[in-house]
């Protein structure tokens, strides 16, 4: 028996047939999650490294790598209704899953409280606000952003409908103004680099900025009315939305030294359309992340009080922001970058090897309190990741499928073994 409500999204449960979305609920949905001003810090730091047409072709086999990520695992979501809190169950084992519910938890409630930090701190900035106000600002959106969140997925998809196409009217407005302000595509491709970067360093960037973001993005496409539509969705977000962000703060770097299209924008003279991006660019996103808290929380607990479990994170995050320890997480959270992609590794190899491509049904199955074979990948692909000169996160993601893969036979035969010699 599920201790999930209709209402609920859920939380400890597989996503029934009658709650499924299409593709456009599911792709904007994604699309607003990945409009995220972190993303185009990580675009500046490439456009000032490499000329415009490499520029191009770092952004595309990077982000075209991140889609294929979230892909697959949105496709694995699709297939049982669970996200990948719920499949670490089957990965780590009853107990053994908290660790993951742990690491991407953490990683949403500190970019929560970095962004409710920030437009606390650029609102004050842009409007010339007191400097008093930055507190009750930070409080104001800190639980502000958790609505449409606390709401559900209806609310997220419901603020994506309206945010989604008001960011990308002022996104290609401002690409216009600059391409403009540069002397048109000529002078663009004119631009000699200031910086060096090697390509896998740049394909590094771009993939492991968002990854821990493609990773949960299962908590959506989980909802997907067909394999199809997840797969989908997940490209439409994260190599179409994710490389519009590296793009833009490429153009902005390149154009004007600056990558966060909020300050292009005042920069550009469109102070008031800088306030509704950024209102909007946070929100699609903060609201997703504390969702994504709501969903590890909920499985760490074992509670389906998803909305108390949003209201707690908000609370928690307001309380980082204003005690100034989003700026001392945020290198923290990029470290987390590179060990939680092997989540994704081993929930790969062990639905489509350990459990050949179906799992039970939660409800009917006994799991063990830990899947050392899991575990034991999940180790082996982080270590990797941490120490990989290359691709960190693709190095991380790789090994622990492979790791899975050995573990798992090599447990198989042991067991087999095992049993020959009791006979």
């Amino acid at each position: 028996m599920s201790n999930a409500t209709p209402d609920s999204d859920y939380p400890l449960s597989e996503v029934p047939n009658g709650a499924r979305k299409g593709l456009f609920s599911t792709a904007i949905l994604l699309f607003g999650f990945t409009f995220f001003t972190a993303t185009m810090f990580a675009g500046g730091k490439i456009g000032m490294a490499f000329d415009f047409t490499t520029l191009l072709w770092a952004a595309v086999i990077g982000n075209l790598l991140l889609g294929l990520y979230a892909a697959v695992l949105g496709l694995i979501a699709c297939r049982s209704g669970l996200n990948s809190v719920l499949m670490g169950r089957f990965c780590f084992g009853e107990v053994g899953s908290k660790l993951s519910d742990m690491l991407l938890g953490f990683t949403q409630i500190g970019w929560y409280a970095w962004g409710t930090a920030t437009i606390a701190i650029v609102l004050v900035k842009i409007l010339g606000l007191p400097e008093s106000l930055t507190i009750p600002l930070m409080v104001l959106f800190g639980f502000g952003f958790c609505l449409t969140a606390f709401v559900g997925y209806k609310g997220l998809d419901l603020l994506s409908r309206v945010a989604v196409p008001a960011m990308l009217v002022l996104l290609v407005a401002s690409l216009w103004i600059a391409t403009r302000d540069i002397g048109g595509l000529s002078g663009l491709l004119a631009v000699e680099p200031s910086e060096s970067m090697s390509l896998s360093v740049a394909i590094t960037l771009v993939f492991g900025t968002f990854v821990s973001g493609a990773t949960q993005a299962t908590n959506w496409t989980r909802f997907a009315r067909s394999g199809r539509v997840a797969v989908l969705a997940s490209l439409f977000g994260f190599f179409i939305g994710n490389g519009l962000m590296i793009v833009a703060g490429a153009y902005g770097a390149i154009v004007y030294q600056q990558p966060d299209v909020v300050e292009v924008l005042v920069l550009q003279g469109l102070s008031m359309a800088a306030v509704v991006m950024l209102f909007l660019n946070l929100w699609t996103t903060q609201d997703n992340t504390i969702y994504n808290f709501a969903a590890a929380g909920c499985n760490l607990l074992r509670t389906g009080k998803r909305k108390t479990v949003t209201l707690a994170g908000a609370a928690i995050g307001t309380l980082l922001a204003i005690g100034g320890m989003y700026e001392m997480l945020i290198p923290f959270l990029i470290l987390l970058g590179s060990i939680i992609p092997p989540i994704g590794g081993v929930i790969m190899a062990d639905y489509f090897y350990g459990h050949r491509a179906r799992y039970p049904k939660l409800a009917e199955v006994r799991l063990p309190a830990f899947n050392w074979v899991g575990l034991g990948a999940y180790l082996i692909g982080a270590l990797s990741a941490y120490f990989s000169p290359w691709v960190a996160p693709l190095v991380g993601i790789a090994v622990a499928a492979l790791a899975y893969v050995v573990l798992f036979e090599a447990n198989k035969a042991l067991v087999g073994r095992q049993q020959v010699a009791g006979a």
